[in-house]
């Protein structure tokens, strides 16, 4: 509550699953002045309309604007006084990411490095990056660019030569119920239309948590950063996707049709993992693993690197993005972030 009430708050792709949970949460504690971004206008309308009908006593502000503009952006934060931002602007399904690598590394990594940047040339108070579990030894191209985001964040804030107040926290989490892209309204659907329900892999596990919960796990986390903090979520235990499949097949009142019972509903296929998919997920790099004050967010000391290596990896990011050459993208995320483990093809 305390970067909140009462502040000028930013919430970066408020339009998003958890960009509009946070700003849903965030109006609850009477912020002096709620700014809701996003680059995609529809998204942006829905939130408004909703924070608006919820909290009428609040300013609230709407942008159209894409974080990869350090003018706009730095307007923004000037315009309205910003104090906290939540930074939840990103790409996030792996396999379209996969596809479309460059845009990726544009809205993910330069977009951090812009707001970012920005946060501490207008002495913003608090920032906080919304991360994932797909940053953790990761095999899929949108899990590098978001543990590469971290890793910005921790070379400004480790940095000394930078005369900076801005406090800047990362939140990794794993997948969140309801989701756009989440497995189970997919699931839903698929059972709604008679089947079959499509799972990867029969072994693949993932983690799950509510967007409430998550988002208000993400609050609290931001509230306790020091500056460089990586935060995880404790998820609880992961989930067979397999299972949950079953379970919502028999929730629906129908049964499972497999080579024991021929006579049942609804089929389970499996498709293969696709591109950039693991079997399972981690939320941690390292063993440096500790407690906090709050039993469900966990601390973790990460290794990071020097800004002037980090700078030097960008422009050879931004060479291979001339020539979109994607081998030579995977090539630069493989020396920057240890334990990624690229799709040999491109996709």
């Amino acid at each position: 509550n305390k970067n909140n009430k009462n502040k000028a708050v930013l919430i970066t792709g408020a339009g998003g699953s958890i960009g509009s949970e946070i700003s849903r949460q965030v109006v609850k504690s009477k912020p002096k002045v709620l700014v809701l971004l996003d680059s995609n206008e529809f998204a942006l309308y829905e939130i408004k309309k909703e924070i608006e009908s919820i909290a009428s006593e609040v300013e609230v502000h709407c942008v159209l604007a894409n974080v990869t503009s350090k003018k706009r952006i730095k307007e923004i934060l000037k315009a309205f006084h910003i104090q906290t931002i939540y930074h939840s602007a990103a790409y996030k399904h792996v396999h379209l990411v996969e596809e479309n690598p460059f845009e990726a590394v544009f809205n993910n990594i330069i977009g951090t490095k812009v707001c970012a940047e920005s946060s501490l040339e207008e002495g913003i108070e608090t920032f906080v990056l919304i991360s994932t579990d797909k940053a953790v030894r990761p095999t899929n191209i949108m899990g590098a660019t978001k543990r590469f985001s971290e890793l910005i964040l921790q070379s400004l804030s480790h940095n000394d030569n930078l005369e900076f107040t801005t406090k800047m926290t990362m939140v990794r989490f794993g997948n969140v119920i309801g989701s756009s892209g989440s497995a189970i309204p997919l699931f839903q659907q698929q059972i709604k239309e008679g089947g079959p329900v499509t799972v990867t892999d029969p072994e693949v596990t993932r983690y799950f948590m509510s967007i409430p919960e998550a988002a208000e796990l993400v609050i609290q986390a931001g509230a306790m950063g020091e500056g460089g903090d990586v935060f995880l979520l404790d998820m609880g235990e992961p989930v067979k996707i397999k299972e949950l499949a079953e379970r919502l097949i028999k929730l629906s009142g129908m049964e499972i049709k497999n080579g024991e019972n021929n006579s049942g509903d609804i089929e389970i296929t499996y498709t293969g993992l696709r591109p950039g998919e693991k079997l399972y997920e981690e939320l941690l790099i390292g063993e440096n693993i500790s407690q906090t004050q709050h039993k469900k967010i966990l601390s973790a000391k990460e290794d990071y690197i020097s800004k002037e290596l980090l700078d030097q990896y960008l422009l050879e990011i931004e060479d291979t993005q001339q020539r979109n050459d994607v081998p030579g993208l995977k090539k630069i995320l493989k020396k920057v972030i240890p334990g990624y483990i690229p799709e040999p093809e491109v996709v």
